[in-house]
């Protein structure tokens, strides 16, 4: 199986949704093909010798069309930041064996290190983070925290997976915790992957690894005007694209 991003706009995702709710297939269909390797990226964190991914993500499918049932238009946000926790709630609730989720010894060790991350950011901010900041400490996605979260939820309290209304209820729950902060990281992401090579390796570089514009002329062979005018043309677009 093929596994691939599918660009497609917020609007455009919206209007899928309204078709896929109407009672359109081909509609459905899409928008499967386009979140696959968001399924595809939740369920390789459980694949284990006892769970294969290929059954995995026919699980995370299920989740992934409930969520395109349920979702609602109004909340004006990303529609993969409310289909997270319903793929997390679909794969979950299939591994469940006597009440308990099978956790692998990876997850295990990454929630362990989100703990001690959190406890850190308390002791020297006196509150605690937001999820943007705590993926950020951990040089983490916000989806790959989240789904941290989810499994630290389902290890310290499993007995809450054995009622599925409460577990969509949750999912609806972490939802509405996602600030705009995070959403628009989410977006953001998006965006970047239909920028041209050159312009994504100068905002990668100089926002995501922190380099000046005179390093990344250095490293990429071009000036630093260059840099400085690619830097400026691509952030108008990005800020247009936001709004």
């Amino acid at each position: 199986m093929a596994f691939s991003y599918v660009p497609c706009s917020k609007e455009d995702t919206y209007d899928l949704i309204r078709q896929a709710q109407s009672g359109d297939e081909s509609s459905r269909e899409q928008l499967v093909n386009q979140n696959t390797g968001l399924v595809k990226n939740i369920a390789l964190k459980f694949v284990s010798g006892d769970h294969e991914l290929e059954d995995l993500l026919q699980i995370g499918f299920i989740g992934l069309l409930k969520a395109v049932d349920r979702f609602d238009v109004s909340y004006n946000v990303m529609f993969s930041t409310y289909a997270v926790p319903m793929i997390l709630g679909e794969i979950k609730r299939y591994l469940r064996d006597d009440g308990r989720v099978k956790v692998g010894r990876q997850i295990k060790q990454d929630v362990r290190n989100m703990k001690r991350a959190h406890e850190a950011f308390c002791h020297t901010h006196g509150r605690s983070p937001k999820i943007s900041e705590l993926a950020e400490q951990m040089e983490l996605d916000v989806e790959d925290v989240l789904s941290l979260m989810e499994a630290s939820d389902a290890m310290s309290n499993p007995e809450s997976l054995d009622d599925p209304e409460r577990q969509e209820t949750a999912a609806d729950d972490r939802f509405r915790e996602v600030e705009e902060q995070q959403v628009i990281l989410i977006h953001l992401k998006g965006v970047i992957r239909s920028l041209s090579e050159r312009e994504r390796q100068i905002i990668v570089l100089r926002y995501f690894k922190d380099m000046t514009q005179q390093q990344i002329a250095d490293r990429l062979g071009i000036s630093q005007v260059q840099v400085s005018r690619i830097e400026k043309r691509v952030l108008a677009n990005l800020r247009q694209e936001l709004e």
